[in-house]
């Protein structure tokens, strides 16, 4: 009987693929000109838009895995009571991180949302220490240590602390940490489908109130106005679909660099479409959360070089 050898495998690493560059750009062009589609939607709230956002996304992610023949993947999905708990969670943060950028978004604070999704790598990095235990390098301390300085100049400069970007930040950076528990083994329309599908009944409930209350713009302001809300189905689950066939096609690195684009596009709508104030303060903790995202896309690049490297050494045939 021969003893085994143990053997390391890796997950292999994508090429840069054309397609995927155009997948990935397209999905967060989308993202960063999202700003310009809520106000299309007044009289409508924030908390209506939201719920109709929930409602249509499950709507529209039926049918795609129903024509895709996907529908079979909610079974799997079903049987798990653990899995089910963590996507009902994830659909809280979701709902919560939709809710609070709407309101931004309305309110005139649209350059704190892009604030909000700027910082959101560095929270990550902090959630990775806190619910994980894991250890950061040099670097990445000194990136999570400008975005707090950052926080402080803005909220001292400004007069008020930057809720709408901090409650972005930290939902969306738990929102990840959910997904990436069940991200093995859930695609993500059928996690988004599960995600809303929990949303729903609060989603249906709220909108009964407002229509009970005479205070339901749906059925008020006309069949446009009605559309522009049932499309928000697809205007939600499109980016999401074209991010993973992206996320397929090309290295985690590139991935990373093409989410600072969203934010990028949010804040020039904010300046140059909505004409929001970017007082001195402001500019100064921008300033310290690009160098903060410098540091870490350097350290990132550079790590990804030293496992690369790694990985060859271990593939790498020895002398017997």
């Amino acid at each position: 009987m021969r003893a085994s050898v143990p053997t390391t495998t890796h997950a292999p690493v994508p090429a840069l693929s054309r397609n995927g560059l155009v997948l990935g750009t397209s999905a967060y062009l989308l993202w960063g000109l999202l700003p310009l589609y809520f106000p299309l939607l007044a009289p409508a709230g924030p908390v209506e838009i939201i719920a109709h956002r929930v409602i249509w996304s499950l709507v529209f992610c039926l049918l795609v895995l129903a024509v895709t023949g996907a529908l079979g993947t909610l079974r799997t999905v079903v049987r798990s009571r653990r899995t089910l708990l963590v996507l009902a969670g994830a659909g809280v943060l979701i709902a919560t991180n939709w809710l609070v950028y709407v309101h931004g978004v309305l309110t005139g604070h649209t350059v704190d949302a892009a604030l909000g999704y700027y910082i959101n790598p560095l929270v990550t990095v902090v959630l990775a220490v806190v619910a994980l235990g894991e250890r950061l390098r040099r670097a990445q301390w000194l990136a999570v240590g400008l975005g707090s300085m950052a926080v402080v100049v803005i909220t001292v400069g400004v007069g008020r602390l930057p809720w709408i970007a901090l409650v972005l930040a930290g939902s969306f950076g738990a929102y990840g940490l959910l997904k990436n528990r069940v991200g093995r083994t859930v695609g993500a329309l059928t996690s988004l489908t599960v995600e809303t599908a929990a949303m729903t009944p609060l989603a249906l409930a709220y909108l009964w109130w407002l229509s009970t209350a005479g205070s339901l713009s749906f059925s008020a302001e006309g069949p446009a106005h009605m559309a522009a809300l049932a499309a928000l189905g697809v205007v939600t689950a499109v980016p999401l679909l074209l991010f993973g066939g992206a996320a397929r096609r090309l290295p985690l690195s590139v991935v990373g660099l093409l989410q600072y684009l969203a934010p990028t596009l949010q804040f020039l709508v904010a300046l140059l479409v909505f004409g929001e104030e970017m007082p001195a303060a402001r500019w100064a903790g921008f300033a310290l959360v690009w160098l903060a995202l410098v540091v870490l896309t350097v350290d990132g690049l550079h790590a990804g070089r030293m496992m690369a490297r790694a990985r060859l050494a271990d593939a790498s045939p020895r002398p017997a």
